[in-house]
C-alpha cells in the first residue's frame, strides 16, 4: 500500500465523518493517535470534547440545542492499564468491559454492529494502542452494513505489530458526502506522521473542511515510559 500524505487524505472529501488515526511519531519514540468528529445538522455540530479522567468524552456545547443525545454522547478515549481505547462511538465502554473481562479486542466487539441511523448505517470504527515494556502495537476495526444492506453486518479487524516509524493507519467513517453517505471501503490507508504533537495537531485540524469539522484530540505516548501527553481543539469555544 502506498504511503500517502495524511492531511491530503483528510481533504479529500469534504466531509469524512469521524476518523482514527494511529501510528508512530518520526523519531520513533512516541505512539500517536488522533480522533475527530464532525457534523453536517445542527445537533452533530453541537458538541464539545471534554477531559474525563484518562480519556475524554462528548458534551453538548449548548445543552438547551442538545436534541437526540443517543449517538453523539459519548467517551471516545478509555484508557485500560496499558491499552489506550480509541472509537467513534459507545463501543467504547463495550472493548473497556469485555478487555477487563479478559476478552481479546476482536472478542469484545461481536455483541456490536453499525450504528442503527438508517439510511447511512454508520459504520463503527475502533482502535486500541498498547503500550508496554518498551514495545507498542495496534489494533483497528470496522463494523459495517453490507452494501447498505442492514440484514448483514461485516466486521474487519487489522492488527499492526511494531509499526513504523513515522507512519500510521487512517480509517473514517465515509468515502465522501452524499445522501445515504457512502460507508469507508478497504482497509485503514497507510499515512505519515510527521512532527511532534503540536504540528501532527495542527495538520489534522487545518485538513478537516472547515465548515464541518467540530472537534479533534490527540495524544503522544511516551513508549519507554507510558507517560502521554493530549491536545483538544474545539471549533466551539465557551
Amino acid at each position: 500500500m502506498k504511503l500517502e500524505t495524511l492531511s491530503t487524505e483528510i481533504s479529500k472529501t469534504s466531509y469524512p465523518g469521524r476518523g482514527i488515526v494511529i501510528g508512530k511519531s518520526q523519531d520513533g519514540k512516541y505512539a500517536v493517535t488522533a480522533y475527530f468528529i464532525m457534523g453536517r445538522s445542527e445537533n452533530s455540530r453541537n458538541r464539545i470534547f471534554v477531559e474525563d479522567g484518562e480519556g475524554i468524552r462528548t458534551e453538548a456545547f449548548d445543552p438547551k440545542k442538545l436534541k437526540d443525545p443517543s449517538l453523539i454522547i459519548y467517551s471516545p478515549v478509555r484508557v485500560l492499564g496499558n491499552n489506550t481505547i480509541v472509537t467513534n462511538g459507545d463501543q467504547t465502554d463495550t472493548i473497556y468491559d469485555n478487555m477487563n473481562a479478559q476478552m481479546t479486542f476482536e472478542q469484545s466487539l461481536l455483541c456490536r454492529q453499525f450504528e442503527p441511523d438508517a439510511p447511512n448505517f454508520t459504520p463503527r470504527i475502533s482502535g486500541v494502542m498498547n503500550v508496554c515494556d518498551n514495545k507498542f502495537s495496534f489494533y483497528m476495526s470496522i463494523l459495517k452494513s453490507d452494501e447498505g444492506r442492514p440484514e448483514s453486518n461485516c466486521r474487519y479487524t487489522f492488527h499492526y505489530d511494531n509499526p513504523i516509524a513515522g507512519e500510521g493507519r487512517f480509517i473514517h467513517t465515509y468515502q465522501g458526502d452524499g445522501n445515504p453517505l457512502p460507508s469507508f471501503e478497504g482497509e485503514p490507508q497507510r499515512v505519515d506522521i510527521k512532527g511532534g504533537i503540536d504540528e501532527f495537531t495542527n495538520t489534522v485540524w487545518n485538513a478537516l473542511n472547515p465548515d464541518n469539522k467540530v472537534s479533534l484530540f490527540t495524544r503522544f505516548i511516551e513508549i519507554s515510559t507510558g507517560k502521554y501527553t493530549s491536545k483538544i481543539i474545539n471549533k466551539n469555544v465557551k
